[in-house]
């Protein structure tokens, strides 16, 4: 029987597929580099204490956080392969909101106001 090659249907299955055609050349011109970044990667996803839908979950939620748009599509398709509800999937994007965002409170709350006050005290002595 005649192998017939899936057609991506929309955006994302094509990202995916532009991301696999862009890692299978990346393989021939470093296979090394390639075949002990997939073994490690492939290793760090395996079922451990730390189920592989949560693990797709924090992947998901860093992709998110590094706005890394071909993890973020690879990550969500991995959630949903792992079983994660949609539900699951949005809940772990508001924590990487949270920590996203949060990023930018700590700083504002710390060095944006020290940096204000070390300003307005310089100034006041000009």
């Amino acid at each position: 029987m005649e192998h017939i090659p899936h057609v991506p249907t929309n955006p994302s299955e094509m990202a995916i597929r532009d991301y696999k055609a862009g890692l299978g050349a990346f393989m021939k011109k470093m296979p090394q580099l390639a075949q002990h970044y997939n073994a490690f990667t492939e290793a760090c996803f395996q079922e451990g204490s730390i189920s592989q839908r949560d693990k797709q979950l924090i992947a998901l939620g860093i992709s998110l956080y590094s706005q890394d748009e071909y993890c973020i599509i690879y990550h969500v398709k991995g959630c949903l392969d792992q079983g994660a509800t949609e539900e699951q999937i949005l809940e772990a994007v508001g924590v990487a909101a949270a920590f996203g965002g949060g990023a930018a409170m700590s700083q504002a709350v710390t060095l944006v106001q020290d940096t204000i006050e070390d300003f307005n005290d310089s100034s006041s002595l000009s």
